[in-house]
């Protein structure tokens, strides 16, 4: 299916390139969720008379998150977790708890923007995460897992 999108898709394009994809990704994910529209002569033109409405509020979505980002980097996160004798942990820490965290400190942050690249934190101690602000911002933050007290 050919689309515009609307919007910069990591591994796909960015705002107002018509690209190709499968029918499946975008009318179950890029359309509802208005990243992207389908590419008809009609939508082509309509996108061509917004097309500077839409990088103005894709520029202040930048920004926005450049904000974020500066404030976000070199944070340190604490999460307390019930730990055994050796420091493994009952369980995990994973994106959720990291974003749970952030909010508490007082970002916007989904936990879907937390990126953990070796998989949930099983251990007490700190560990680098990325949090992806933006498609282009992208921070890297310190999670400290600490042994829960009872």
């Amino acid at each position: 299916m050919q689309i515009i999108l609307l919007d910069k898709v990591a591994n796909l394009g960015n705002l107002g390139d018509i690209v190709k994809v499968k029918d499946g990704y975008a009318r179950n994910f890029l359309i509802p969720s208005k990243r992207a529209r389908r590419a008809t002569d009609a939508a082509i033109k309509e996108f061509e008379a917004r097309r500077a409405e839409l990088e103005k509020v894709a520029a202040e979505k930048l920004a926005a998150a450049q904000a974020v980002g500066e404030k976000l980097t070199g944070l340190t996160v604490v999460v307390s977790q019930k730990a055994g004798v050796d420091g493994r942990l009952f369980g995990s820490v994973t994106n959720h708890d990291v974003a749970e965290g952030l909010v508490k400190a007082g970002f916007q942050i989904a936990k879907a923007q937390v990126r953990m690249p070796n998989g949930p934190l099983k251990a007490v101690g700190e560990h680098p995460v990325s949090v992806a602000a933006h498609t282009d911002v992208v921070v890297e933050i310190t999670v400290k897992v600490i042994a829960a007290v009872e």
